[in-house]
């Protein structure tokens, strides 16, 4: 018997950003090609970008007038199916562009919430999602109700229409209220778990999304923790027990982070981060081959400021040695170098020089410099265990 399988249409996608004081061209195209990576991995296509420079972004439409009809000429020749925007916008302006552009509307925050939403497999992790999906919302209910004006007009109508609203936001408030106690059950759950796991010192990768970090624990534990080359892999903590000489400790794989990550994301997935904030070590992980990998360490250190997860020792782990590419330049060559014409041992030699942060070079998807990062993990491990239980015998 012939089997039939349905193939999901691709969604189609233009990108919009802004060039303003606070991102230049370059860092725009730099967001955006990020962007295009979401919405690959939300199962889309990014097709067409626009860009326009403005002092600040237009309150009503996010870019101007004239931008906007461009961008909606475009999308009625091609068949678009989405318009994202890169960064967060009001319900105003996404009700203003939804009514221009005829399309559906998202921001950089509602992208990444629903690639959350796709990734949570544990009750825990959906929980956390749906709470700041609803706080997400919430605010933005409005624009949900344009298409009962549309349909019947607004004379006498605005009373009940605006009834369903109040209505709906009451609905919602009480979801959100529901959601938060169940996460305060959630968190004395896993705090009374890690509680539970005894005096093992314990060891957590933190990083930007899509550094390595999955593939990283896999080496290290010898398990089979889920990794792809997508954006957000890993939602849920996974915490696993490793022996390296004698010496157990816990290392755990915490969701990634991100440029704009939504705020209401960082509140909901507070009991997640918390296995950062309790460990004992933080490993942070980069992809040396990425061109901006030092404003992902930066937005990463950020991070961990706004969860109170610093003052604690962390050791920087550049990954993905074996993809890391640079420019040579010709002898002739009078200009000054930059950083995309080191090669990697000079910038190994510049980080090290410039930085007290200990750091290690590996692949992980190569397995080189594997056993080193153990080596250094085990020190640093046993260094802070022989403080903690000094009268331990078995590491001796």
């Amino acid at each position: 018997m012939a089997e039939y399988f349905t193939k999901v249409k691709q969604e189609k996608a233009v990108l919009v950003g802004i060039i303003n004081q606070e991102q230049d061209e370059k860092a725009v195209n730099e967001y955006l090609d990020e962007l295009a990576f979401l919405v690959d991995t939300a199962g889309g296509i990014s097709v067409k970008r626009f860009t326009q420079k403005l002092d600040a972004c237009n309150p009503k439409t996010f870019v101007g007038s004239g931008k906007l009809h461009e961008i909606k000429e475009y999308v009625e020749l091609n068949e678009i199916d989405l318009a994202i925007f890169d960064d967060e916008l009001t319900p105003s302006q996404l009700r203003n562009i939804e009514r221009e552009l005829s399309i559906r509307v998202l921001d950089r925050t509602n992208l990444i919430l629903d690639i959350f939403a796709s990734r949570a497999k544990t009750a825990h992790a959906k929980t956390q999602v749906e709470l700041a999906q609803y706080q997400y919302l919430l605010p933005r209910l409005t624009r949900m109700w344009t298409h009962l004006e549309r349909q019947r007009g607004g004379i006498g109508l605005r009373g009940p229409g605006e009834t369903e609203i109040e209505t709906d936001r009451r609905i919602i408030r009480d979801k959100i209220a529901r959601l938060k106690v169940q996460l305060l059950k959630i968190d004395k759950q896993m705090s009374t778990q890690r509680k539970n796991r005894g005096k093992m010192i314990r060891v957590a990768l933190v990083g930007y999304t899509n550094v390595g970090k999955s593939t990283i624990m896999n080496l290290l534990s010898k398990s089979d923790v889920f990794a792809e080359n997508k954006l957000f892999a890993t939602l849920d903590t996974t915490v696993r027990k490793v022996i390296i000489d004698n010496l157990p400790f816990l290392i755990s794989d915490t969701v990634g982070f991100i440029r704009k990550l939504p705020h209401s994301l960082v509140e909901s997935f507070k009991s997640t981060l918390d296995e950062v904030r309790e460990a004992d070590i933080l490993l942070h992980i980069v992809d040396i081959s990425h061109p901006n990998h030092e404003e992902q360490i930066e937005v990463v250190n950020q991070t961990l400021q706004e969860i109170n997860a610093v003052n604690k020792p962390v050791y920087i782990v550049f990954n993905k040695i074996d993809a890391y590419t640079y420019n040579m330049k010709d002898e002739d060559d009078l200009t000054p170098k930059t950083k995309i014409n080191f090669s990697l041992e000079e910038l190994k030699k510049t980080w090290i020089a410039r930085h007290n942060d200990p750091c290690i070079f590996i692949s992980a998807a190569q397995k080189t410099n594997i056993e080193e990062l153990r080596e250094m993990l085990y020190n640093k491990v046993k260094e802070i265990h022989i403080t903690r239980y000094p009268y331990d015998d078995f590491l001796f």
